[in-house]
């Protein structure tokens, strides 16, 4: 078996990688990521997989890599992912996400091809929910309060409609929070743990830069998100659908801050202090998920606690 991953040297493609080899070490793996700076979430992994710098937005790029690869099974992971640079950059998240997918799927149909294919959304496509809507199904209306909500949807839609229109064989994903080994710096988990670590190491004072501290999110371990993208891609889940890969509980991002700094150890009072950079034009103020519809089809469940 042959199989690609775009974004494949991103925090979850490097997951991805992981679990894939764990489970069946001779399936060949072909990673396809454009930035060569990440390349350390895999530096770990280059002798075990086929490495290919890529871009998504460029049709040449992406068709030499499909007839290269023939994949059996595609991963499409990659994508303008961190939602706050979406207000930045607008125009190249819906490009990068859009039309990148548009150009994975035309060259799958000029390569002639069947594969499985895996399209990661995102519950930033749900958007506002109103209290008595949660936890979130499926079927649950998008509204999207965000640039990168927007592409999602438009990604998550493009699927189903290659879906009906040709008959590729997609599963589209909604995602909700998850964290892990790798996790860049930007996204918050990662910096509140980065901060809590300065603050024991002498590097800077007893405080904490925060974001929206009400909000509340379902975090699930993107071990688990990975192992749940490789049994939808399986030749017994139907194809066209779409899937929750949650916790089915939620916290506020204040019990992640308080969490992080008790597994630390850290004793000494810790302010939390509100950074105007780190706020959003609209946020969302409830995102946790049901994975009643991905249990049922798979099997699936989250195994790794918060903790």
């Amino acid at each position: 078996m042959r199989v690609l991953i775009t974004g494949g040297a991103g925090f979850v493609g490097s997951h991805l990688i992981e679990y894939i080899k764990s489970i069946s070490p001779d399936i060949e793996i072909f990673a396809a990521d454009r930035w060569l700076t990440r390349k350390d979430n895999i530096n770990h992994l280059m002798w075990q997989i086929n490495y290919r710098e890529f871009d998504m937005t460029d049709y040449g790029s992406v068709l030499g890599l499909i007839q290269e690869s023939k994949p059996h099974r595609i991963f499409h992971l990659a994508a303008q992912s961190f939602v706050p640079n979406s207000w930045k950059a607008p125009a190249e998240t819906l490009n990068t996400n859009i039309m990148g997918e548009l150009n994975l799927f035309e060259a799958i149909r000029a390569a002639g091809i069947e594969p499985r294919i895996q399209v990661a959304g995102s519950s930033e496509e749900y958007g506002l929910v109103w209290p008595e809507e949660t936890p979130i199904r499926e079927t649950n209306p998008l509204r999207p309060l965000s640039p990168y909500g927007v592409s999602k949807i438009a990604q998550d839609f493009l699927g189903y409609q290659y879906w009906e229109s040709y008959g590729m064989r997609i599963v589209r994903t909604r995602a909700f929070n998850h964290t892990g080994p790798r996790r860049g710096e930007q996204f918050a988990t990662s910096s509140f743990a980065k901060q809590i670590a300065e603050i024991e190491a002498g590097l800077r004072s007893a405080h904490i830069m925060t974001g929206n501290l009400g909000a509340e999110r379902d975090f699930t371990d993107v071990r688990d998100i990975v192992r749940g993208y490789w049994m939808l891609t399986e030749d017994n889940v139907p194809a066209g659908e779409v899937y929750n890969l949650c916790s089915g509980t939620h916290r506020t991002i204040r019990e992640v801050v308080e969490t992080l700094i008790r597994v630390s150890g850290m004793t000494k009072p810790v302010e939390l202090l509100s950074d105007e950079a780190r706020q959003r034009p609209s946020d969302v103020p409830r995102l946790y998920g049901d994975y009643t519809k991905v249990h049922e089809a798979t099997g699936w469940a989250p195994v790794i606690p918060f903790d």
